[in-house]
């Protein structure tokens, strides 16, 4: 098994959801002794998309210039380790009730046609199959599933989207209102995960 571990929170160590990735991990590597784990922190930068990044990566030049081949580079760096993890292991820290902006650059930086996509006659087809996905969801007032997330439906959508379909949440939700009982919501959560 090999095992993709994302951060995104800006909080350090005082992030609700890097312990929650960080437990996650534990728990499917103590079930999966042989499992390989590679560690991303998106917070340290994430190139957005850009006009540059579209005439490097998506039009794909015959001869790319130096910086059009670093731009290719990143993206495809960011793929090939989507390609090669069996389960994603995901930190989804809600701000102004949505996903990180670091969060959505690596999703568009992955989200490539042809490569992680295709379109088809009958429509999209996801490209990343065969993968799971499990998000570790953590929101001081934004309760998961409610009208006011706008993170959690966005993120299963663009997986989904993706090929990657088997997606499951752990959620620390409303922290800012009874932070033990978020906190217990997820840790039920962590206790029923299979791994």
């Amino acid at each position: 098994m090999n095992i993709l571990h994302l951060d995104s929170a800006i909080t350090g160590e005082a992030s609700v959801s890097r312990k929650l990735t960080a437990n996650i991990v534990a728990k499917l590597t103590a079930a999966n002794p042989g499992a390989g784990v590679s560690y991303r922190d998106l917070n340290e930068g994430v190139p957005a998309i850009d006009t540059n990044w579209f005439h490097a990566v998506r039009l794909a030049p015959e001869n790319p210039s130096a910086e059009q081949q670093r731009l290719i580079d990143i993206s495809d760096r960011y793929l090939a380790e989507v390609q090669q993890a069996d389960v994603l292991v995901i930190g989804l820290p809600i701000y102004n009730f949505n996903l990180t902006a670091q969060l959505k650059n690596w999703l568009d930086q992955i989200a490539r046609a042809g490569v992680s996509f295709r379109y088809t006659e009958a429509g999209p087809e996801g490209l990343l199959t065969g993968k799971r996905a499990v998000i570790a969801y953590s929101a001081a007032g934004t309760p998961i599933g409610s009208d006011l997330d706008h993170a959690s439906g966005y993120i299963r959508f663009m997986l989904g989207f993706l090929g990657i379909t088997d997606v499951e949440f752990v959620a620390a939700d409303r922290l800012a209102m009874d932070r033990e009982a978020g906190l217990a919501r997820a840790q039920d959560a962590l206790d029923r995960l299979a791994a």
